[in-house]
């Protein structure tokens, strides 16, 4: 079933309320409720944050429908739409979501969120230790006020109060901004770990074209609220990505290099540098 838009719009209002901003227009996309790991890239402005808050009701369409898990949502039901049963299947990883966190301690704000959603004290508390586990936190931070944990804890633990009531599709926005290369490396793969056991649909929004390129399985690209690609990422970077301005990935830079330079056909079926190297050693 997953989540399929049909000629979803959606328009801002503007200076005036005559004056409408168009920020995504005439959207047509299909993304599987399980296995999909779906990057959604573009220049600043191009849609795609408007595009994903569609995704789990943060905003309604203006035109046009969204089907999320079942559940529609059209410009008729702008009032009143029923979004708790669509935002208990679709987790919502915000940019920084450390900064939504509030409980006097880190288990009670790792078992809001299933309590929220109508888990009993008893379940809650088990689905937010088992995300406890799954993240690798340690349980002595527990007791703890989550503001006293360093950041990279804070983060952990705001994703792990999402994870606590075990969402069918995740929507990550920008979730390694601000990290340290360790910290993103780090993050980027618990989500992979995540898709790839649990057979989870991940949709993404990153400006880092290293973890789309090395993760995701398939690319969206939204340029001036329209979608203007769809497909393999390989497929992206082989046509005319950099009118969208987008860079290319550093691993597709060396493949080019290297080719280049000793006249071989090394393919894009290479998505990190360490995947590069393991190739040039058999091929050498």
């Amino acid at each position: 079933m997953g989540i399929k838009l049909l000629n979803l719009s959606h328009t801002y209002e503007g200076v005036s309320k005559n004056d409408l901003v168009g920020a995504v227009r005439d959207v047509n996309l299909d993304i599987a409720e399980t296995g999909e790991f779906v990057a959604i890239c573009g220049r600043t402005g191009s849609g795609k944050s408007t595009l994903i808050q569609h995704m789990n009701g943060l905003l309604i369409p203006t035109a046009g429908s969204i089907d999320i898990l079942g559940s529609v949502l059209t410009s008729k039901k702008r009032k009143n739409p029923k979004l708790k049963p669509i935002r208990k299947r679709v987790g919502f990883v915000f940019q920084f979501p450390e900064y939504q966190l509030f409980e006097e301690n880190v288990l009670k704000d790792i078992m809001f969120a299933p309590k929220n959603f109508g888990f009993k004290e008893d379940d809650a508390k088990k689905s937010a230790l088992e995300a406890v586990k799954l993240l690798g936190i340690d349980e002595k931070i527990l007791t703890k006020s989550p503001f006293n944990l360093s950041g990279g804890q804070m983060r952990k633990v705001a994703i792990a109060g999402i994870l606590s009531y075990n969402p069918d599709i995740l929507i990550l926005d920008e979730p390694t901004r601000g990290l340290d290369p360790e910290g993103a490396k780090e993050i980027m793969q618990l989500f992979d770990k995540i898709h790839k056991e649990m057979n989870k649909t991940i949709i993404l929004i990153s400006h880092d074209m290293n973890i789309v390129y090395q993760y995701a399985t398939r690319v969206v690209v939204m340029s001036e609220g329209v979608k203007v690609f769809d497909g393999k990422k390989e497929d992206l970077f082989k046509s005319d990505y950099k009118k969208y301005d987008l860079d290319k990935p550093e691993v597709l830079k060396a493949i080019d290099h290297v080719n280049k330079k000793l006249g071989i056909e090394i393919s894009y079926n290479n998505y990190t540098l360490e995947d590069l190297l393991k190739t040039l050693r058999e091929v050498l």
